[in-house]
């Protein structure tokens, strides 16, 4: 029998942090093991035959912009073990009334010359920052409290970038350009007329012209089971069905990463930390819920904005002013009447998300945290106002309001699908005002989940970074 060597660090959660943390770990020569609560690996990045056989619905994010783009998962060999990314003809559509939508390409030029009146004006937004993106990225993906890598660039995009996205859009002369600011920068989960909310727009945007968003062939566990074969092949061990209680519930080991939100880490911890040691991750605010429908169609949505086909993601809200009253509505406690929603139709892009002649589609809405607001009806209005005919279509639907989301998975709190809210103030201090806040007040003890730089999006950052913070302090390990 083959002695099993005692772990030099554990990580709990096997969501694409802590998996990523776990790697950079065990690249390193380290003895790594993982717990995780539910049975399979990934997190909110999981798939399901949710609505029947041959079905694939991914249960959390859908569609990774930042997966393509981060400097973690592009290090590592992922297509060895079957992740093959798929990209829409175009990126983004968000249809308006009348047939119309705006368009967001891969081609800077494309996309400016389908905003018409407001091309040049979408070139000066973003032509002069795109040649600088992988260093702008490379510091948006860290703790912001810090030295930027690339400092002129960051000058730059940060002049734009901390504007409120209801002015930003304002700068364009068209409804189309309007709309394609804000619902880029919806994403955020935050009222439009915040400071910085234009820091999502200008990044996903970005991010669309540079490379893309794509999304896995077969769903999205199959990024979640690449990241976790390939920890396995470094000798990481996973434990599934593992639910940590209590630190002491682990295994002796030099460094400790959760991929858990600061909610989780004050349970875990216990009497370990003082009230002062854990005011800020009391502090912490979470963001509002995701309100998600997953839906088997009999065929695909009837847009009736022609580019909506070639898309597979399709941004639902109207004009400017529709989505300020959305994502205000939310902020303010109330569901909105009219709401931003957000659509992923892989299935015209990968048909093995769907048995012949059906389809899969992906919507969620923003609701106040932890509301009991059937959404469902005010979503359904969305897609057959610019779908007509979509309810006739439906052959099934999975609803998963704020409750069945956090019932799913417990980082979601509240069906907050951010790990915290994704404002300035919790952007710099995120859990807590500090160059290097991964670190906890308890020794060996770090988080590395969303609720830590750079926060939401499917990109192991929060792991890699924790990570490389852990391998310093615990283990003298530098570069």
């Amino acid at each position: 029998m083959t002695d099993v060597r005692p772990p030099d660090a554990v990580v709990v959660g096997a969501g694409p942090n802590g998996l990523a943390a776990a790697i950079a770990l065990a690249e390193r020569g380290l003895a790594v093991e993982v717990y995780e609560a539910g049975e399979r690996v990934g997190g909110a990045l999981q798939s399901a035959a949710l609505t029947g056989p041959g079905t694939v619905h991914d249960l959390g994010s859908a569609i990774h912009p930042f997966a393509a783009a981060s400097p973690a998962f592009r290090r590592w060999p992922l297509e060895r073990y079957g992740v093959r990314w798929i990209r829409s003809p175009l990126v983004v559509a968000h249809p308006l009334d009348g047939g119309r939508a705006a368009t967001l390409a891969a081609d800077r030029a494309a996309t400016a010359a389908a905003l018409g009146r407001d091309g040049a004006r979408w070139d000066r937004l973003v032509g002069d920052l795109l040649p600088a993106f992988p260093g702008i990225a490379e510091d948006v993906l860290r703790p912001l409290l810090r030295l930027p890598s690339n400092p002129l660039a960051m000058a730059r995009f940060g002049l734009r970038a901390l504007l409120p996205a209801s002015l930003l859009a304002r700068t364009f002369r068209t409804e189309e350009g309007r709309a394609l600011v804000a619902g880029l920068a919806a994403h955020a989960n935050v009222p439009l007329a915040a400071a910085a909310t234009s820091a999502p727009a200008l990044v996903l945007a970005l991010l669309g012209h540079a490379v893309g968003w794509p999304f896995p062939a077969g769903g999205a566990q199959r990024l979640a089971d690449a990241l976790a074969a390939h920890l396995e092949a470094l000798g990481g061990r996973i434990h599934l069905g593992r639910r940590i209680n209590d630190l002491g519930d682990l295994p002796a080991a030099r460094a400790t990463l959760l991929d858990l939100t600061p909610t989780q880490l004050l349970r875990l911890a216990g009497p370990r930390l003082t009230d002062d040691q854990a005011a800020p991750y009391r502090r912490f605010r979470h963001a509002a819920a995701a309100f998600k429908v997953d839906y088997l169609l009999d065929g695909p949505v009837p847009w009736s904005a022609a580019a909506c086909h070639r898309s597979a993601t399709v941004h639902l809200g109207g004009t400017l002013e529709e989505i300020e009253a959305s994502e205000r509505a939310v902020g303010a406690g109330r569901p909105p009447e009219r709401p931003f929603v957000l659509v992923a139709q892989p299935s015209r892009f990968d048909p093995s998300r769907a048995p012949a002649g059906r389809h899969t589609l992906w919507a969620y809405a923003h609701v106040p945290l932890r509301s009991t607001h059937d959404l469902r009806g005010a979503i359904e209005a969305q897609l057959e106002r610019f779908a007509p005919g979509f309810g006739a279509r439906v052959l099934e639907r999975v609803v998963h309001g704020p409750v069945e989301l956090e019932a799913w998975n417990p980082n979601l709190v509240g069906g907050d699908i951010a790990g915290g809210a994704t404002t300035l103030r919790q952007m710099l201090a995120r859990p807590i005002a500090s160059p290097t806040p991964y670190a906890t007040p308890l020794a060996g003890v770090y988080l590395c989940s969303s609720s830590t730089p750079p926060g939401p999006g499917v990109h192991g950052m929060s792991g890699w970074n924790a990570a490389q913070l852990a391998l310093r302090r615990e283990f003298g390990v530098h570069g």
